[in-house]
């Protein structure tokens, strides 16, 4: 079977936590194995957020967004997505764990500093952004709107950091 330049194939292990990660060099036609741990977000932060879901906590950890945004504006889909999520929260963590690069800053902590003292710009800190970390700290998280953000992107800035971290 030959693999496209774009195709990227997942095997998870059923009694292993470890991600079988294939994937198909374009540049030097190599084909190149990696063996992770994969486990970028936990199912238990995942319920404690869940308990204040009707505001999107739980989702925006998880890495949505869009639905977290939904459900702080509705409080949850007026309670029903609320209730549905409890059991959706299992996909969402395996859902995440794919998406989203393991590494050196892990997500857990990022979220917690962000959620509790991200006004000081502590998550940027801990992510290696002095700069713009002393900037929220200057200026109440850019006036609040670059928290906003931060809860959008998190995820994405951790998964970007780790990648490169993995690289240099």
């Amino acid at each position: 079977m030959a693999l496209s330049p774009s195709k990227v194939v997942f095997y998870k292990q059923s009694n292993v936590k470890s991600l079988l990660f294939i994937s198909y060099d374009i540049f030097n036609t190599n084909m190149d194995i990696y063996m992770q741990d994969n486990n970028t977000h936990s199912k238990i932060i995942g319920y404690l957020l869940w308990i204040f879901g009707f505001t999107g906590a739980h989702r925006f950890y998880y890495g949505k967004p869009v639905t977290g945004t939904i459900w702080f504006l509705t409080l949850g889909l007026f309670g029903i997505g609320w209730l549905i999520d409890l059991f959706l929260i299992p996909s969402m963590n395996r859902e995440s764990d794919l998406r989203f690069a393991s590494g050196e800053i892990d997500y857990n902590i990022a979220w917690l500093l962000l959620t509790f003292l991200g006004v000081f710009g502590v998550h940027r800190m801990y992510m290696g952004k002095w700069i713009t970390g002393i900037l929220y700290l200057c200026t109440f998280g850019f006036f609040l709107i670059g928290i906003l953000i931060d809860f959008w992107t998190l995820n994405d800035q951790v998964s970007l950091e780790n990648t490169k971290n993995k690289t240099v």
